[in-house]
């Protein structure tokens, strides 16, 4: 009978799946509190609830701004008008007659009275960076170029003042590296899409970056991922300055769920690795073939015709990365594939992919995504089609 694989043939070189840790994801265990600033007063907040969004504030910080009641979003040349319509619909709408709070909201240039966007269209607005100077929350959406164009010494001195004078700023997606510039990601952790991230620690090496979650709140400096990351962003401020009902209120007015599960791993596009050479090419494409079954360095490197160290060794210079980590890749990978193409049960998908069970699925997969394989599945499988009645 074969073993139930929780940790995944973890002899493989000697490596261990480090058990022992809690589960990033998981319902229970919250484990002891600590105090967490907030609003002026102290409250207490679990640790060791691992989620996808990362709101640990430094234990020293609580911004001195009574309550959000001013925002500016603050535009660059060449904005992406989508996330700046998420920054206008959380914040600039007048939701009173919903008895909701009103934010007194302006768009601000940063650079002429004139801006492009990306689209092909230009934006106009009567306020400059004074107006930054009295905004509760100064926001930065993502533009084109941003990754790796300079900005103007005044608008990242504005930004520093915003933080200094107790007020918050929120980057929306490559709105990160303004942000960056602006010396206010280092020494804090930070994130932004998926596809910047290493840039983003590459150019500013300071900042702490988190490739893999959809926001951050590192005390007054809010940062998100993609586009969608920004209204996740967007509705834990209001969360955590309006309290629950306002931003669930918010969410049904723009169909949209006040808390998403998963972190931005899911989204990430990971290409197999390509071998260098053919020296284990055969190994990869018999270890893809039978992931169902366990493997040992020792089976593989016969089957290689090398010694188990020579074989680790070879395997490590042409993947770029152990057979363990090599073989759990491509099985969440195939798990990922039939959760979102077929409606096996997990247990099936489990011993399909070499996983064994249901639990140790679950347990890898939230380990490599950031999400279960149930809300994967709801994500990324859609409604499921049901029979015509006849």
């Amino acid at each position: 009978m074969r073993r139930a694989q929780g940790a995944v043939d973890a002899s493989f070189a000697g490596e261990s799946d480090e058990g022992g840790e809690q589960d990033e994801g998981e319902e229970d265990g919250h484990g002891e509190e600590v105090q967490e600033c907030v609003h002026g007063s102290t409250v207490a907040a679990p640790q060791g609830f691992g989620e996808w969004q990362d709101c640990h504030r430094t234990l020293n910080y609580c911004h001195t701004v009574a309550m959000l009641n001013n925002v500016a979003v603050l535009l660059l040349d060449e904005v992406h008008p989508f996330e700046l319509g998420v920054l206008c619909e959380v914040f600039g709408l007048d939701r009173s007659d919903e008895g909701l709070p009103v934010q007194d909201f302006a768009v601000v240039s940063a650079e002429g009275p004139v801006l492009r966007t990306h689209a092909g269209f230009t934006l106009s607005t009567p306020y400059g960076l004074d107006r930054l100077d009295e905004a509760d929350l100064v926001a930065v959406p993502a533009g084109s170029h941003f990754v790796a164009r300079s900005y103007p010494e005044e608008v990242l001195e504005a930004l520093r003042r915003t933080v200094e004078r107790g007020a918050r700023v929120l980057s929306v997606c490559s709105g990160a590296f303004v942000l960056g510039a602006a010396g206010l990601l280092d020494g804090r952790r930070c994130t932004t899409h998926w596809r910047h991230s290493a840039e983003l620690a590459r150019r500013f090496p300071a900042a702490v970056v988190e490739p893999d979650v959809l926001y951050v709140d590192a005390g007054p400096v809010i940062s998100s991922a993609g586009t969608a990351a920004g209204i996740d962003a967007c509705l834990h401020l209001l969360r955590q300055e309006h309290g629950p009902d306002v931003a669930n209120a918010v969410a049904r007015r723009m169909v949209v769920p006040p808390h998403r599960d998963g972190g931005q791993a899911q989204y990430v596009e990971r290409p197999l690795p390509r071998t260098r050479c053919d020296t284990v090419g055969d190994t990869l494409a018999w270890m893809e073939g039978h992931l169902e079954q366990e493997m040992t360095v020792d089976q593989l490197a016969a089957l290689t015709h090398m010694s188990p160290r020579t074989f680790a060794r070879r395997f490590q210079q042409e993947t770029g990365t152990t057979p363990y980590r090599w073989l759990l890749r491509q099985r969440v990978l195939l798990a990922q594939h039939l959760l979102e193409a077929s409606d096996e049960t997990m247990d099936a998908i489990a011993g399909r992919t070499g996983f064994g069970n249901a639990a140790a699925l679950r347990h890898q997969f939230v380990r490599s995504l950031g999400t279960t394989p149930q809300a994967y599945r709801r994500t990324f499988r859609g409604p499921v089609a049901t029979p015509e009645r006849v």
